[in-house]
């Protein structure tokens, strides 16, 4: 016989291991008169231990509402536990006969379990060992996981088959894997959730009103942390936000009410040029400008292509403003700026077109800052005796930018080897007739002389064909290039005309040029890079220049000077500059261009644009079909 415990009780577990059976005569559920007499003969004597094993305490009697209420809670636990798991099963094995087979079993219990109390109620003290029990013990660890029973002894494991317990299905432990798993790829995101992650315009305004404080500007960025916090990295996330999500900021009702746009101060805030504004768009306060010279040599056929030209590929990023100014352009001048328009894209509008002649400026600016520049103004000046003839002099075009004002000179000074007092006088003649600004104010009046067109501007550009000869002949300039080494070009510049004036200060005083490590832009033979074959073997010579002058040192930095070798239509070579210039806020007392821009010409670029496009999508698949495949 089992020894008893601490607490006087006998184990359950010695009851169960009895595999000898016991007699018993129930009788609706109620042990006959033979049992109780026999068992109690043998606690008398004593002669047979093992055939009677005390059961343990009874549990605390329940009341009839308790018993029905536990036995309805364990029916609705085990029906939600079926659910859940037929729900997370994938192979479907779990059906709802099962869970039905289940309840039908546990009603069983429940009678047996009921059967068991009333013998409880008649004799408290001593309880026969019936299946009822058995199953009765068993119902009660039923609420064990299978992963505790798996956990415990075998001697103390019970064959759940015996006690009438049927499992539909296995509840598996979760697998844990012995090694790290291996990162996962950056496009992670399934096309289900993509789409689940898109960014609902209705449903994110409310979001973020809710955060906003009162008097807080709401910044509507595509960078805001706030609303990429949340995506997942894919490609899908971030179109969907690009095309939900506005750069604009909102416009309060007090600020339509109390900005005018019309005067402001240099300091004060909310002016439209103002440093507020500045700093938005300019954090550093630098404006890349890209300016180009080129004599076109009055050819009719333009080049193919201007993208070397304009987006040469060594460049990362595209530029603030373009100006370009060419000399003896194409009689066509609207065929030229639409090219131009052409190749800049939808990006950029031509703020502004200026000829003198067959003497060509045009000024395109990046499409959002042209709400920034005041009204652009322009003049000409002719440097021959006749008038007429316009194929020598400069145009000059001006316009203010924040609180900078900008002058662009484009010039075609006399030619001839030795004439260069003749373009001394063509320089000084253009600084004392440009007749600008008109009506722009000067932003520095009291550095301005009447006399120099230069000294009225912050930030000045003169470029063009100058004509400012190498002074030696043409087998000396050929050999001195052949030993020219690593852009290297200080052994041709120690002739160079225009080098020598401006180390003697008479002539484009004030200005600077960068550094020159390209080979003469003048004069080539038409469509190849060879130098003049013709009779007349003129001489290498750096006609084509940019230079320019600031008011404050060190405002303009140079990123690019180099010529353009790819464009071989005219006898010279364009030459192209990109620098950048300092911005200083200003203020708004001055007349504002209203975002004015040339629109036809605008259209009809991007129309070519698109018409070019197909072609050349009709082109690739015509040559794909007529393609013949060979196998061997």
């Amino acid at each position: 016989m089992t020894a008893n415990g601490e607490d006087g009780s006998l184990h359950l577990d010695s009851v169960v291991k009895d595999s000898r059976p016991l007699k018993t005569s129930l009788v609706d559920g109620k042990p006959g008169k033979e049992h109780y007499v026999a068992q109690q003969k043998t606690l008398t004597n004593g002669t047979d231990a093992t055939v009677y094993k005390p059961l343990p305490p009874l549990l605390p009697r329940l009341s009839k509402s308790s018993r029905s209420s536990s036995l309805e809670e364990t029916v609705r636990n085990r029906r939600l536990r079926n659910s859940q798991e037929s729900l997370s099963d994938r192979a479907d094995t779990g059906s709802s006969t099962d869970s039905l087979k289940e309840e039908m079993m546990v009603s069983a219990l429940g009678a047996v379990v009921s059967a068991t109390a009333t013998i409880s109620n008649q004799d408290s003290s001593v309880r026969p060992l019936s299946a009822a029990s058995t199953r009765q013990s068993a119902f009660r660890n039923r609420g064990s996981s299978l992963s505790e029973v798996g956990r415990r002894p075998r001697s103390q494991q019970s064959d759940l088959t015996e006690h009438g317990m049927r499992i539909s299905k296995l509840c598996l432990s979760p697998v844990r894997a012995s090694v790290p798993l291996p990162a996962l790829e950056k496009s992670f995101v399934s096309a289900t959730i993509k789409a689940a992650k898109r960014i609902d315009r209705d449903c994110l305004d409310y979001a973020v009103l809710a955060r906003e404080k009162l008097g807080e500007r709401l910044h509507r960025n595509l960078s805001d942390s706030r609303l990429l916090e949340n995506m997942g990295s894919d490609n899908a996330s971030v179109n969907s936000l690009r095309s939900t999500y506005s750069v604009l900021s909102p416009i309060r009702p007090q600020d339509v009410r109390n900005r005018s746009f019309l005067e402001g101060s240099l300091m004060g805030s909310g002016a439209l040029l103002g440093a507020e504004e500045l700093d938005r768009y300019f954090p550093d306060r630098k404006l890349s400008i890209y300016i180009v010279t080129w004599n076109m040599q009055g050819e009719k056929g333009l080049p193919v292509n201007l993208d070397d030209l304009l987006l040469p590929t060594d460049s990362d990023t595209a530029q603030d403003f373009y100006i370009i100014g060419v000399q003896e352009g194409c009689p066509d001048r609207r065929e030229w700026e639409t090219r131009l328009q052409e190749t800049l894209g939808p990006y950029y509008v031509m703020l502004y077109g200026s000829s003198h002649g067959v003497l060509y400026l045009t000024v395109f600016v990046r499409r959002d800052l042209i709400w920034f520049c005041s009204e652009v103004e322009h003049a000409t000046v002719t440097t021959r005796i006749i008038s007429q003839i316009k194929t020598k002099g400069a145009v000059g075009v001006t316009f203010t930018f924040f609180g900078t004002s900008f002058l662009f000179i484009t010039s075609h000074f006399t030619s001839g080897d030795a004439k260069v007092y003749e373009r001394i006088l063509d320089y000084n003649k253009i600084i004392e007739a440009l007749a600008l600004p008109k009506s722009l104010p000067d932003t520095n009046p009291y550095r301005s002389t009447p006399s120099d067109v230069t000294t009225r501007f912050d930030q000045v550009f003169w470029f063009g064909d100058f004509n400012f000869r190498l002074s030696k002949e043409r087998s000396d300039v050929d050999a001195m290039m052949k030993r020219t080494e690593g852009g290297d070009m200080s052994v041709l510049l120690e002739h160079d005309q225009l080098s020598i004036e401006l180390k003697d200060g008479s002539i484009f005083k004030g200005f600077q040029e960068a550094s020159i490590h390209f080979f003469p832009t003048y004069k080539f033979d038409i469509g190849c890079d060879i130098y003049d074959t013709t009779s007349k073997q003129r001489t290498p010579s750096y006609t084509d220049r940019i230079l320019f002058r600031n008011r404050q040192a060190d405002d303009i930095q140079v990123v690019k000077y180099t010529s353009c070798s790819s464009i071989k239509t005219s006898d010279h070579r364009p030459v192209i500059g990109v620098f950048h210039v300092k911005l200083r806020p200003g203020r708004d007392n001055i007349p504002l261009g209203a975002g004015q821009f040339d629109r036809a010409l605008y259209l009809e670029g991007i129309r070519r644009r698109i018409t070019r496009e197909l072609k050349r999508r009709e082109a690739m698949k015509n040559q794909s079909n007529s393609s013949i495949c060979s196998i061997s």
